[in-house]
């Protein structure tokens, strides 16, 4: 599989990187930058593209979203 391909990507983590992506996109970033950035976060998250099958499955580490939703708005300051 060549190096960037998206293939073996479930849906879902497909999904999950367009939503990072928009965010990104939405904050000013580039969209080149933007695509790169989410699908880091969903290797972080995964640990890479996910393929079918008994005993495949690894625990997903949810860090990045937590640290996302600690981060910035009005709910922190009153932390």
């Amino acid at each position: 599989m060549a190096r960037g391909s998206k293939k073996s990507y479930t849906s879902k983590q497909k999904r999950q990187a367009r939503h990072i992506e928009e965010s990104g996109e939405k904050r000013g970033m580039s969209a080149k930058r933007a695509a790169a950035m989410a699908y880091a976060t969903v290797n972080k998250q995964d640990g890479g593209g996910k393929k079918s099958g008994s005993g495949r499955g690894k625990k997903r580490s949810t860090a990045s979203s937590r640290k996302g939703g600690r981060k910035g708005g009005r709910a922190r300051k009153s932390r």
